[in-house]
């Protein structure tokens, strides 16, 4: 399975126009996202099968190979996807502008390390029960949730990874943008909610919900930038009301 999930990758990075108009800067960029998400997959199959003890975690088997699969159409459209790609690629505290940014980033880090390492904790000490049919309910919400950013990615040319206007930056309002102010999050939260139950930890709903609570930090500061910064923001919100969760918040 997950030789056959680096195959599809690997598919994607063959060019589709010749080898004249590729240049060497996107062929290294298509390389190091390649590397991130091999080494991302390796580093968190490492913590949990090291936090659980044992590889015998059939949970955690199965959340990595849906997890891989489901993220297939989104890598695949940012490695055609230059500009898009080196935009979503510059990431983390170091690559914020904003002090408070950088902070937030910085703590929704460490909730998502803390998410990875209770499912596995939870594995080896017995402490919940999670059904088989709601782990797979799950793995369904996620991959539900990286479909959703797929969408939004296809969307919106200017989605960074982080808070920022750049040039020639217009407004979004069509697709997912017409529904909520902010679909990325959106997403973030069904893969959120998700992912504790495919990983069969109850418990994990904890820092789920901690890392939830820092994306609703992140994006009402969001807001609050752009509508300073962004030409049409403003109204924007005024035609789309809802930040996260259509008629709930």
């Amino acid at each position: 399975m997950q030789r056959s999930i680096i195959s599809i990758i690997m598919a994607s990075l063959s060019d589709r126009t010749t080898p004249e108009v590729v240049s060497y800067p996107m062929k290294n960029a298509r390389m190091r996202m390649l590397i991130l998400c091999l080494a991302g997959t390796g580093l968190i199959a490492l913590v949990l099968f090291l936090a659980a003890g044992t590889v015998r975690y059939w949970q955690a088997w199965v959340y990595l190979a849906v997890n891989g699969i489901a993220a297939v159409p989104y890598v695949r459209y940012l490695l055609d996807n230059p500009r898009l790609l080196e935009a979503r690629m510059k990431a983390g505290p170091t690559a914020e502008q904003r002090s408070v940014q950088k902070g937030i980033t910085l703590l929704g880090f460490i909730s998502i390390v803390v998410a990875f390492i209770v499912p596995g904790l939870d594995d080896r000490f017995g402490w919940s029960n999670v059904p088989p049919w709601l782990v797979v309910t799950g793995d369904l919400l996620i991959v539900a949730g990286m479909l959703m950013v797929y969408r939004v990615v296809k969307e919106n040319p200017f989605g960074a990874a982080t808070v920022g206007v750049v040039e020639d930056q217009r407004v979004v309002s069509t697709g997912p943008y017409g529904v909520v102010r902010n679909p990325m999050y959106a997403s973030a939260l069904v893969y959120l909610i998700g992912m504790p139950l495919a990983l069969g930890s109850y418990w994990t709903l904890i820092p789920s919900a901690l890392t939830v609570l820092g994306l609703v930090w992140r994006l009402l500061d969001e807001e609050n930038f752009l509508a300073q910064n962004l030409p049409g923001y403003t109204e924007y919100c005024t035609r789309v009301r809802w930040h996260l969760v259509p008629l709930i918040f």
